[in-house]
C-alpha cells in the first residue's frame, strides 16, 4: 500500500478525509439558524440541511465495499474526496434553501466512502499484531470528529460566517486529494463482479425510509403523521425484501459470509451501541446547556471541548495496550465508565457548574475510547482481508443507524416526559400551595396577573425538561449497560489471531 517513508504522509491524508467528514455530521448543526435567515427558509425547510446529508451518507455507505473491489480503493476514495470538497464549496456559496440542500446531498453522496475506506486502508498500513494501533489512531478521528463539531461550528459562525462552516474544508480537502493521489498505491480495477441491483434498492429503499421516519419524526408528531407510517411500512417492507433476495440470490449485495464471523457480528453490536450513545449525548448536552443554563453557542461549544480531550488521551493508551491487554477487558472498562458518566449526568440540574460539566465530559471522552477502538479491532481481527471493504462498509452504517436511532429515541423522550412532568409539576401549582403563598415568591409569580403566571409555567416548564434530561441519561446508561455481557461472545485475541494467521 505504501512504503515507510510515505506511510506517515498517508496516515495524515486518510485522518484529514476521515475527521473532515465525521465532523461534517454536527458541525451544520449549530449554523442551523443562521442559515434559516440568510437562505429564507422555514423551520421545517432548514431542518432538510441535515436530513439530506444523513440520508444520502446512510444509502451510500453500503456499495462501497463493491465500488473499492471493483475500480478500486485509490480512484474511489480520490473521487469522494474530490466530490466531498467540491460540494462543500457550493454550499458555502448556496444562495437559496433548494440550492443549499441538493449541495447538501451530494455531500453525503461523496463523503460516504470517505469513514469505510479510510479504515479499510489503515489496516492495511500496519501489520495484523499492530492492528490495535491503527484502529486507535483512526478512531480518533471518527471519536473526534462529532465531538468537535460544535465547538468548531459555533466558533466559525459567531467569528467569521455560517458559510465558513462549509468553506473551511476546501483547503483541507484539495491537499488531501492531491496527497491521496500522491502517496496511496494499489489496483485501480478489481474483479468485475456483477451488482445484484435488487439488492442495493431494497437496502436503500429500507434505509432511506427509516432515516427520513427517524429525522422527521418528532416534527410530524410520529405515527399521527401519514407520512411517517408510509416511511414506516416501506422501511419494513424493503428490509424484509431484502433480507430474503440476501438468502437466494447467487451474488448477494452483502456477501453473507461476513455474518459467519462471530466476531463481526459482535462488533456490529457494539459499534450501533457506541454510534446511540455518542450523537445521543451530544443532542442532548448542547441544548441542555442552551435553554436551561443560558450558555451562549460558543461557550457551550468550550465546555464540550474537553470532552475530545478525553477521548485522545484513552485512543493513545489504548493503542499502547491493545496488544498487552486482552480486548474484552478494555472494552467492559469503557462500557462500565461510560455508564457511570450517563448517570452523573442524570443528577444534572440547571445549576450544574462548569467544572462539573467539563469533568463528567473528560470522563465519558475515556470511556468513548476505551470502548471504540478496541470495538473496531474485534470487529476486523477473525475477517478475511478480501471482506475488509465490506465489513467497514456496514460497520460504518451500523453505527450510523445507531447514531440515528438514538438520537430519535431521546429526542422523543424528552418531549413526551417534559409534557408529562410539566402537568405533574403545574397540578401543585395552586392558590393553597403554602410556597406560592410566601410573600417573597409571591412578588415574583404573582398568580394574580398574567406576567406571574406566565413566569411560573416557564419555571414548571424548565424543571419539568431538566427532569426529563436525566431521565434521558439514564436510559443510555441502562442501554450502554445492556451490551456489557457480549463481550463473553468475543473470541480471544490469541485465537483470533492465530485463525487470522491461517487465513493468510
Amino acid at each position: 500500500m505504501a512504503d515507510t517513508r510515505s506511510r506517515p504522509f498517508l496516515i495524515a491524508c486518510v485522518m484529514a478525509a476521515t475527521i473532515m467528514q465525521a465532523l461534517d455530521t454536527t458541525v451544520a448543526n449549530v449554523a442551523l439558524p443562521h442559515m434559516q435567515g440568510a437562505l429564507g427558509a422555514s423551520r421545517d425547510q432548514v431542518t432538510w440541511v441535515l436530513t439530506s446529508y444523513v440520508v444520502a451518507s446512510a444509502i451510500m455507505t453500503a456499495p462501497v465495499g463493491w465500488l473499492a473491489g471493483r475500480f478500486g480503493r485509490k480512484p474511489v476514495m480520490v473521487i469522494g474526496v474530490a466530490g466531498f470538497t467540491l460540494a462543500s464549496a457550493l454550499c458555502g456559496l448556496a444562495g437559496s434553501i433548494e440550492q443549499m440542500v441538493l449541495f447538501r446531498l451530494l455531500q453525503g453522496l461523496f463523503g460516504a466512502v470517505l469513514v469505510p475506506l479510510s479504515q479499510a486502508i489503515m489496516l492495511d498500513l500496519f501489520p495484523r499484531n499492530q492492528s490495535s494501533r491503527a484502529i486507535a489512531i483512526w478512531s480518533a478521528g471518527v471519536m473526534l470528529g462529532p465531538i468537535l463539531g460544535p465547538s468548531v461550528g459555533g466558533w466559525l459562525t459567531e467569528y467569521y460566517s455560517w458559510r465558513w462552516v462549509f468553506l473551511i474544508n476546501v483547503p483541507i480537502g484539495l491537499a488531501t486529494a492531491l496527497g491521496l493521489m500522491t502517496f496511496l498505491s494499489g489496483p485501480r480495477s478489481g474483479a468485475a463482479s456483477r451488482f445484484d441491483w435488487l439488492g442495493f434498492l431494497m437496502l436503500a429503499i429500507g434505509v432511506g425510509a427509516l432515516q427520513m421516519m427517524l429525522d422527521r419524526g418528532e416534527q410530524l408528531d410520529w405515527f399521527q403523521s401519514a407520512e411517517i407510517i408510509a416511511e414506516g411500512v416501506l422501511a419494513a417492507l424493503a428490509f424484509y425484501l431484502f433480507v430474503v433476495h440476501a438468502f437466494f440470490a447467487t451474488r448477494p449485495f452483502i456477501t453473507p459470509a461476513l455474518f459467519r464471523d462471530r466476531n463481526l457480528v459482535t462488533g456490529l453490536v457494539f459499534n450501533f451501541a457506541v454510534g446511540m450513545v455518542l450523537l445521543s449525548t451530544m443532542a442532548l448536552m448542547v441544548p441542555f446547556m442552551q435553554n436551561l443554563m443560558d450558555y451562549p453557542v460558543v461557550l457551550a461549544g468550550e465546555v464540550m471541548a474537553p470532552r475530545g480531550i478525553g477521548t485522545m488521551a484513552a485512543m493513545l493508551l489504548v493503542g499502547r495496550l491493545g496488544n498487552r491487554v486482552d480486548s474484552r477487558i478494555l472494552i467492559s472498562f469503557g462500557i462500565v465508565l461510560m455508564a457511570v458518566a450517563l448517570y452523573q449526568m442524570s443528577l444534572f440540574t440547571p445549576d450544574v457548574s462548569a467544572a462539573d460539566l467539563i469533568r463528567t465530559g473528560l470522563i465519558q471522552g475515556v470511556a468513548l475510547g476505551f470502548t471504540f477502538a478496541p470495538a473496531t479491532a474485534i470487529t476486523f481481527a477473525t475477517l478475511d482481508n478480501s471482506l475488509r471493504n465490506e465489513g467497514a462498509a456496514i460497520a460504518n452504517l451500523v453505527r450510523n443507524m445507531g447514531s440515528a436511532i438514538g438520537i430519535s429515541l431521546t429526542t422523543f423522550m424528552l418531549t413526551r416526559l417534559t409534557t408529562i412532568n410539566h402537568a405533574e409539576i403545574a397540578g401543585h401549582m395552586t392558590p393553597f400551595n403554602q410556597a406560592l403563598t410566601d410573600p417573597a415568591v409571591a412578588r415574583i409569580w404573582d398568580l394574580g396577573s398574567v406576567a406571574g403566571r406566565a413566569m411560573l409555567d416557564n419555571a414548571v416548564t424548565r424543571q419539568a425538561m431538566a427532569i426529563a434530561y436525566a431521565d434521558d441519561f439514564r436510559l443510555l446508561a441502562g442501554a450502554i449497560l445492556l451490551v456489557l455481557p457480549l463481550v463473553l461472545l468475543v473470541r480471544r485475541p490469541a485465537a483470533a489471531t492465530g485463525a487470522a494467521v491461517a487465513a493468510e
